[in-house]
């Protein structure tokens, strides 16, 4: 077949006065024309009309993948394999006569599809991440690290066939020389085989997804996952800073995920006021008349009367932080904004040098930041301006007025 268009061509040659030998150069430069040529127009017509006749396709299917696909150019990455092909297919038919560039060109076209394939797996790869994103599935699964890793061994097994054909040998040659370098592979992927182990264990133990708040000192990490990828895991911390975590760390050491708590529906109050110790009194029953003015004091002094009246041994006087924690705990109970169902505690801690903290334990119904510090605020301002009524005071450590007051006396 070769044999018989050289012949053609060389008789259209002479005819236009050229006078050429079936075999020679000329003939076989021609001949590579025709098949560049032929490769070129193959090319222009997949990419320019079978790919444009995809894409109007898929726009009308309105189909997510195949947007995410075209977004990628993985159609038109992977088209860059047609005139290779092509090539591969004609040259050998033009170059019947000259094995060494004919060996040349076979191994430069292998090269160039091994290329091409790498990067359009790489697109592809890139679309799946786009997908789960989109679909949600890298909230609970290493996505990224998984591609990540699908990425490094298709260069690993792209470089190895390429080596393989540069140098005309089986690419079992060279894989059987990399148990000698083991240690090495070792030692240079340690980052990426501890930060894929690590992304399996994180997710099979479901310890931290995208989205979730973590906290983690060591790192100066406080924030919400924004990525997790096959060696780091990205924070964005609350103050819009960026922290970069190793994603083996996240195993080794410790950290707080505070995904529960917003699961939940409820974050945590845990505040204390200190209490002047010198303030704490018993009450007469005129400062009870007194306080029981005050909303929900009434029905707990009657109780607590009522229980001392009846012999009860554990009832015992009553006391003005007594009736300021019963205060408290009435009016945690009828704000709304409390959840009821969950640990409600208004307690005392152990005495300390600063005076007596009474602290107040509970759960507000939201855990948007903002909300829970605007309420946790409220509570606190109540607690704090309340506290005269009881003849109570909040211990403060004195200041410079204070003890210039104390020299002038």
């Amino acid at each position: 077949m070769s044999h018989k268009i050289r012949l053609d061509i060389a008789n259209g040659m002479s005819q236009l006065g050229i006078n050429v030998q079936p075999q020679d150069n000329i003939s076989t430069a021609i001949f590579m024309v025709l098949c560049c040529a032929l490769a070129f127009l193959s090319y222009v017509f997949v990419r320019w009309g079978l790919l444009t006749l995809l894409r109007s396709a898929i726009k009308r299917s309105q189909a997510t993948w195949g947007h995410v696909m075209v977004r990628h150019k993985v159609f038109e990455k992977l088209s860059l394999t047609i005139p290779a092909m092509v090539l591969n297919l004609v040259i050998p038919l033009v170059l019947d006569k000259h094995a060494i560039l004919s060996s040349f060109i076979d191994r430069t076209l292998s090269l160039w599809l091994i290329i091409v394939l790498v990067r359009s797996s790489y697109a592809f790869l890139d679309a799946t991440n786009d997908m789960a994103d989109i679909n949600q599935i890298s909230r609970n699964l290493p996505v990224k690290s998984f591609v990540q890793l699908s990425k490094l061994i298709i260069f690993f097994i792209g470089f190895i066939i390429a080596i393989s054909v540069l140098a005309n040998r089986s690419p079992i040659y060279f894989l059987s020389g990399l148990g000698v370098a083991t240690g090495l592979v070792l030692l240079v992927f340690r980052d990426t085989i501890l930060g894929f182990v690590a992304g399996i264990q994180l997710s099979a133990n479901q310890m931290v997804k995208v989205g979730d708040w973590i906290q983690m000192d060591k790192y100066g990490a406080n924030g919400s996952i924004d990525e997790v990828s096959l060696t780091t895991v990205k924070v964005k911390n609350w103050d819009n800073t960026v922290t970069n975590i190793p994603a083996y760390a996240l195993v080794q050491d410790s950290f707080i995920n505070w995904r529960q708590m917003q699961e939940s529906g409820g974050r945590r109050i845990k505040r204390s006021v200190l209490i002047d110790i010198e303030t704490i009194k018993f009450i007469d029953q005129q400062q009870q008349q007194k306080l029981a003015q005050l909303p929900y004091v009434a029905d707990f002094i009657t109780k607590r009367n009522t229980e001392i009246a009846s012999g009860d041994a554990h009832a015992l006087q009553l006391t003005n932080i007594t009736v300021f924690r019963a205060y408290l705990e009435a009016y945690l109970k009828q704000n709304k904004k409390i959840r009821q169902d969950m640990t409600f505690l208004v307690r005392e801690l152990e005495p300390t040098a600063q005076g007596l903290p009474v602290q107040i334990y509970v759960f507000v119904n939201d855990t948007r930041w903002a909300f829970y510090e605007a309420v946790q605020s409220d509570i606190f301002d109540h607690v704090l301006a309340i506290l005269p009524q009881f003849d109570l005071a909040v211990y403060q450590s004195p200041d410079g007025s204070d003890v210039r007051s104390l020299q002038s006396h």
